[in-house]
């Protein structure tokens, strides 16, 4: 519970596609002030919600052909996963009780 995977283009079929979960993606990268700020948003999201939403992070400096496939223009990017399609996509930071209200039929 809590645990929050590092996703390459290598795993994230595999991790995400064919999670049996929903799967929270951050499309981010080291550089990216706004994806600092969202770090510990994220993490704690997946301490709270680990149980239900599995959580991951997408360096898209390191794993441009996932990012471009899933045409990521900004950073951060947040998309939940559900069976494998899109469910939900919010661009830019979001403070907590945001992501919880977005993301509520999920949790």
């Amino acid at each position: 519970m809590g645990e929050i995977s590092n996703l390459t283009d290598d795993n994230f079929t595999r991790e995400v596609v064919e999670s049996d979960k929903p799967v929270l993606v951050d499309f981010w990268a080291p550089w990216c002030g706004p994806c600092r700020v969202m770090g510990p948003i994220i993490e704690g999201f997946a301490a709270k919600y680990g149980e239900k939403i599995r959580v991951g992070k997408l360096n898209v400096d390191e794993n441009q052909t996932t990012a471009a496939g899933h045409e990521i223009l900004s950073i951060p990017t947040l998309i939940l996963f559900v069976d494998g399609k899109e469910a939900k996509k919010l661009v830019g930071a979001v403070p907590e009780k945001k992501l919880e209200e977005e993301l509520a039929d999920w949790i």
